[in-house]
């Protein structure tokens, strides 16, 4: 079962938590002494800045597949370090990314350092709202995605365990199969190891599923989570030859689709994958286009959250919106009563990731 880090910082006790979730993460991740450092830096950078320029927040370390797939390959994983604070925002983006700018007297090398030794890096910032940022280490060899509609798709999640327990009942996934792309989010009933349980068999069963429609995916799924609690599972795939989107929901997975600015839902059956699934499974179908952004959340989510015009944006890293939707999401007038996991969907800007 995946272990996800959430580590509220705020002291400077906390920053080596922080680092310390990192250097773990590596492990799992199969990284090598010089990769660890790199994720323990940028895991203690992001958590140094918090206190500094945020006045504390959160870091959320896990082990996460690579934005952008390859077609031939098994994904590399990599240690994924996210940071959500409700602090002041940064007012000049591209300048708290040039190393030597700081607004505290420090170095200021730490956003441009973990820029540099990331894999990927990205952020967003609203001056009195906050800042986001996610920063994805991995191995030194990246692989392309390689030729093909398929590599104009990337993919990013986050996944908060409920009450900072050491697995979350949620779990992600995304496959690929020529020019078929898969997004999958599982709910495991409950919360704690056995709903972990449960949504990971979910994604070892998409892993030899990625050539199948989602309403067959969904069936082989079922098959797999017999024996476990049993999860809500929502299963999204893009014929990006075809420029078609396909969906199959079962349970309280919640679907929303981006069109040109507009959301709409996607609809799934009542139900749980492995136990109760329902005897006929509906497969919704729509077009894709390069302006769509798929969201695909557990219900750690409020009900009554609602997509921004930030939750659209093609041009940001899906990580980072998911953190993003997480972060706006909570309050504490709405405390968080389950796992949250949060899945987004989106194009490759053209200039790139």
């Amino acid at each position: 079962m995946p272990r996800v880090w959430d580590v509220p910082v705020h002291d400077s006790t906390r920053v080596r938590d922080a680092r310390v979730a990192a250097e773990h993460a590596a492990a799992l991740a199969c990284l090598d002494e010089r990769r660890t450092s790199a994720a323990a830096l940028v895991a203690t950078e992001l958590a140094t800045n918090l206190l500094k320029h945020a006045g504390g927040g959160r870091v959320v370390v896990d082990v996460v597949d690579p934005p952008a797939l390859a077609a031939d390959a098994e994904p590399r994983p990599r240690v994924q370090v996210a940071t959500l604070d409700h602090g002041p925002g940064i007012a000049d983006v591209s300048a708290a990314l040039r190393d030597g700018f700081t607004t505290t007297g420090s170095l200021g090398a730490g956003l441009g350092t973990c820029a540099r030794v990331a894999d990927d890096f990205d952020l967003h910032s609203v001056p009195g709202r906050g800042t986001v940022v996610v920063a994805r280490v991995g191995v030194s060899e990246a692989r392309a995605a390689g030729p093909g509609p398929a590599a104009r798709l990337r993919a990013g999640a986050v996944n908060v365990p409920f009450g900072g327990a050491e697995y979350s009942g949620d779990a992600w996934a995304w496959v690929r199969n020529g020019d078929l792309v898969t997004l999958m989010l599982a709910d495991g009933l409950g919360h704690g190891p056995e709903a972990a349980r449960a949504s990971t068999a979910a994604v070892e069963a998409l892993r030899a599923s990625a050539h199948l429609p989602p309403g067959e995916a969904v069936r082989r799924l079922d098959r797999a989570l017999s024996g476990t609690r049993g999860a809500a599972v929502a299963v999204a795939q893009v014929d990006t030859r075809a420029s078609v989107l396909r969906f199959t929901g079962v349970g309280n997975i919640g679907a929303r689709l981006c069109e040109g600015g507009t959301w709409r839902h996607l609809v799934s059956r009542p139900g749980i994958v492995g136990t109760h699934r329902p005897s006929t499974l509906r497969e919704e179908e729509t077009a894709w286009a390069d302006d769509r952004v798929l969201v695909l959340h557990s219900d750690g989510l409020p009900s009554r959250w609602s997509p921004t015009s930030d939750t659209c944006r093609t041009t940001t890293d899906p990580a980072v919106t998911a953190a993003v939707t997480i972060r706006d999401a909570s309050s504490s007038a709405r405390p968080v009563r389950d796992d949250t996991a949060v899945a987004v969907l989106a194009p490759t800007p053209p200039d790139g990731p």
